[in-house]
């Protein structure tokens, strides 16, 4: 099926609730303000009943209820607020994808979008739009999965969703990925330029005059989540680092290719990443 052909299949892009898109716009500027929003939360009942739910949680022990969105915030956090948000807003788009373990894909893609925040940092590239776009940047692949469902499954048997090599795989079967499907859902929903741009050219984020630094975070960081996934150490993770786009980027390796890394998380909570220092640089194996 080809591309077109797919984003006009009525279940395949579900809408997101206009006050999603707001809170991504709050997301997106420099200085957040929370009871911004915390007040475009409480206009949702199911985003607030989320929030409470979590901020509730026995994770938190807290001793008494949270009752509201703007004590919720100062208990959780932007960054876990902006994750509970954007997931929820694809939870209720994506309730059940033939084919695919959602909770393996949910923890995948939190992992990469805390990796892209512990990347950004360090190299003075907007986080806030690094963490958002490293957590929708595969939602591309839950589109054509309920676009194209027989395709995807015999896809999935020969090259698993989160091999290294998928892109490549879905480029040489449809002649394109879920990078670009990705975008095209993005834009649907309106989301920010920057953030469809970074999702657009995750897989080549500096090839034929492309130029997108948060598509490069995103390109390693999912490289790193896919590699935690598949529980590669050692040798093979320093054979398929993208050493192309980490030396354009002006990142230390080392940084993300250690064994283990304080943003990967094996359960799917809303830990923050610390931050790590940044510097310079096998064949990498290009997703």
């Amino acid at each position: 099926m080809n591309l077109e052909k797919l984003l006009k299949q009525p279940q395949a892009l579900p809408s997101v609730p206009k006050v999603v898109r707001q809170l991504i716009d709050t997301f997106e500027q420099p200085d957040v303000d929370p009871m911004r929003v915390a007040s475009l939360i409480e206009e949702d009942p199911v985003l607030t009943a989320k929030l409470l739910k979590t901020a509730n949680s026995a994770f938190f022990g807290l001793s008494r209820n949270v009752t509201n969105a703007r004590e919720a915030m100062n208990i959780l956090g932007l960054i876990k607020v902006r994750a509970l948000v954007v997931a929820s807003a694809l939870g209720e788009g994506f309730h059940t994808v033939g084919g695919v373990n959602l909770n393996q894909f949910w923890r995948y893609s939190l992992n990469a979008a805390n990796l892209a925040r512990y990347i950004a940092l360090p190299i003075r590239i907007d986080e806030n739009t690094a963490f958002t776009a490293g957590l929708i940047h595969g939602v591309g692949e839950l589109v054509m999965h309920v676009g194209m469902p027989e395709a995807m499954i015999e896809l999935d048997r020969a090259v698993p969703m989160l091999d290294l090599k998928r892109a490549r795989a879905e480029r040489s079967l449809f002649g394109y990925s879920y990078a670009e499907v990705g975008a095209a859902l993005a834009r649907e929903w309106k989301f920010p330029r920057r953030m469809i741009n970074a999702i657009e050219h995750q897989t080549a984020p500096f090839d034929n005059d492309v130029y997108e630094p948060i598509a490069g975070v995103i390109h390693i960081a999912s490289w790193r989540a896919r590699a935690e996934e598949q529980d590669m150490r050692g040798e093979l993770l320093i054979n398929t680092y993208p050493d192309p786009v980490g030396l354009v980027l002006g990142i230390d390796p080392d940084t993300v290719v250690a064994d283990r890394i304080p943003s990967i998380s094996r359960e799917t909570d809303f830990d923050e990443p610390e931050e790590p220092a940044a510097a310079n640089n096998k064949d990498s194996v290009a997703h």
